[in-house]
């Protein structure tokens, strides 16, 4: 499967120049010489804000495509961070490096569908959870390694099995003929990859109700991650002191270290503070 293309600060090329065309015929006035400098960076950031779209001056595949045409009425929008900002008390280029590095692009995939991954492992624990007075807790278990044993690709002890894509969907749909609401508790749901079983931790009435709002847009898909943090205390001050390595650690796991992502968050915060606009931007019109 082909890397959507990304353009950024730095990168000199064909692709460069043909951004530049397109910036210009949107309104900008560069120079097209394929050279992705400061001038080329605020022009995006320019049409960013003009079409809708996160503000943070990297042309990758949202942007190409809405300078192509494509309808952006279900992407994240730049008011959305904004808010998010003043809601979580820290300021915008802080949102702005959280969300270029936690999310996973795009929310959705090209049918139309977000974008989920199936734990089956998950899947198994919830399997097991004792959700009533009368449920017998060996039971429970017995079943759930019973289905291990016989759909080890749905329910099993160990995570893995991902399928990927689309085919993420259909192991979904097949385990929801095991057990509809712990299938939907075991899927990760959207940009930000937050799992069903939070629904109601986070104030959703349901998982139901969160699976809806999940296929609804990317700014619903934001607002899980928003909830997420503010429902973790700790996660939240890492986030306002932009201590990145605990901040990384508490959300993305032990692995956070061996994948960058402490790296990865402060370089972006960086980035988008540098260029002056990372601070309180206001929203276009």
């Amino acid at each position: 499967m082909t890397k959507p293309l990304t353009l950024r600060h730095g990168d000199k090329s064909q692709a460069v120049q043909q951004l530049q065309w397109a910036l210009n015929a949107a309104g900008a006035k560069l120079v097209p010489d394929g050279d992705f400098g400061d001038a080329t960076e605020k022009a995006v950031r320019a049409y960013q804000l003009k079409v809708g779209l996160v503000a943070d001056g990297v042309a990758g595949e949202k942007t190409l495509g809405a300078l192509a045409g494509a309808d952006c009425s279900r992407l994240l929008s730049n008011a959305t961070l904004v808010a998010a900002a003043k809601r979580l008390g820290t300021d915008l280029a802080t949102v702005y490096a959280v969300n270029e590095v936690e999310s996973n692009g795009a929310g959705f995939l090209a049918n139309g569908k977000p974008k989920i991954l199936f734990e089956r492992h998950v899947m198994h624990a919830r399997l097991c959870l004792v959700r009533s007075e009368g449920d017998d807790s060996a039971a429970l278990i017995a079943r759930a390694d019973k289905l291990a044993a016989e759909q080890p690709n749905l329910v099993n002890r160990a995570p893995g099995g991902y399928a990927g894509g689309t085919a993420e969907h259909q192991r979904l749909a097949n385990a929801r003929y095991i057990d509809t609401l712990a299938a939907n508790e075991s899927a990760s749901w959207g940009a930000f990859q937050i799992m069903g079983y939070h629904a109601e931790r986070l104030g959703y009435d349901s998982v139901d109700e969160f699976i809806t709002l999940m296929h609804q847009d990317e700014n619903q898909q934001f607002e899980a991650f928003v909830r997420y943090i503010e429902a973790d205390a700790a996660l939240l001050k890492a986030l306002k002191a932009k201590k990145w390595a605990e901040f990384a650690k508490r959300y993305n796991g032990p692995a956070y270290a061996r994948n960058l992502y402490d790296v990865k968050l402060e370089r972006a915060y960086e980035r988008h503070a540098g260029c002056g606009c990372g601070g309180q931007m206001k929203v276009a019109a």
